[in-house]
């Protein structure tokens, strides 16, 4: 009988009598680690989830459940008023439609031209490489709104070496349209472009490059090998920095309010609930004063709800490519 079965054998005690008490000392540090484990884990996603569940149980209460105190998270009223108030101030089915079109195109131009400039970066040989890799990283430490008056500017009298101005006597006004948003991210100046292209150049630096040159060897061209090599083992990064761009570009106030005037966005229109709640409640219901601080927050959270659900049920179908991603992805320099 080998050494192990007849250990099996033995009871935990008699083996813990032989180990001199280290086998109980590491089955208590085990098991107390797990505890901890356990604790550290349930509380940092209670800490994630908990304002999440406020505003779902705020969503359903009516107004005098927000005053009275026995009411904490299960409404006492139950309603779905607050989603159809929401719904109308929002004006979320057309609201959600340009918004899904908006945050679609956007990402995927940016994911596009950051691949290809990332790809570079990690591949290609060219003068003054450090220093144009340090002006990517300058786009991710400067906030936007640092430029923000340069960027109104720009747009708002856009020219090209004068020749606009020449042909036709006046600049043109880019405002209120989607070229802003479409120039930008052409040119890599989108929002949080150049985390992408930090991101994109580090995975295709961990790639080896014996791939490319065994392409090569076959008669691969650079494009060639690009598209058909590369690409392909480039989905996980790519399906991050998509979920990334359209993230953020689906959430973003910044850049809609400077440039997208004519194009209701849901994040501009959420920011907009407490203003159009008021107006509603004093000139169509006639009730002086408007609504209270209270209701205004329901409203708010029932608004930020219907915002976030379309980025949820996106994150329950790429949740693989995601998680796969930040397991693959290193952070070689």
């Amino acid at each position: 009988m080998s050494k192990v079965a007849v250990m099996g054998k033995e009871g935990f005690w008699s083996r813990n009598r032989k180990s001199n008490g280290y086998l109980l000392k590491k089955t208590a540090r085990s098991f107390f680690l797990k505890i901890a484990r356990a604790l550290l884990l349930f509380g940092m996603c209670f800490l994630i989830l908990q304002p999440i569940f406020n505003k779902i149980s705020l969503s359903f209460m009516a107004e005098e459940d927000l005053y009275n105190a026995m009411v904490i998270a299960i409404p006492e009223h139950f309603t779905t008023d607050n989603y159809l108030m929401a719904n109308r101030f929002m004006d979320y089915t057309h609201t959600l439609f340009n918004t899904l079109a908006v945050s679609l195109s956007i990402a995927v131009l940016q994911i596009g031209v950051c691949t290809i400039v990332g790809y570079g970066f990690a591949r290609f040989e060219f003068p003054f490489k450090k220093f144009w890799f340090a002006c990517v990283m300058l786009l991710i430490v400067i906030p936007p709104q640092t430029i923000s008056t340069s960027l109104h500017l720009n747009f708002r009298f856009f020219d090209i070496f004068g020749i606009f101005k020449l042909l036709t006597g006046n600049s043109l006004n880019l405002r209120n349209s989607m070229l802003p948003y479409y120039l930008m991210s052409a040119g890599c100046m989108g929002l949080k472009n150049g985390l992408y292209i930090y991101m994109i150049r580090q995975f295709f630096r961990n790639i080896p490059k014996e791939m490319e040159e065994a392409a090569y060897v076959d008669g691969c061209g650079t494009l060639r090998t690009f598209f058909q090599i590369m690409l392909p083992d480039a989905k996980p990064i790519l399906t991050s920095c998509f979920l990334f761009s359209f993230v953020w570009q689906w959430t973003d106030g910044f850049y809609s309010k400077m440039f997208l005037g004519n194009i209701t966005l849901l994040s501009v229109q959420l920011q907009q609930i407490s203003e159009k709640l008021n107006y509603y409640l004093e000139h169509t219901l006639h009730q002086a004063g408007g609504a209270s601080t209270g209701y205004i927050q329901c409203i708010v959270s029932t608004g930020t709800l219907m915002v976030i659900v379309p980025l949820l049920i996106l994150y329950l179908f790429a949740q693989k490519g995601f998680v796969e991603s930040l397991s693959s992805t290193g952070i070689k320099m």
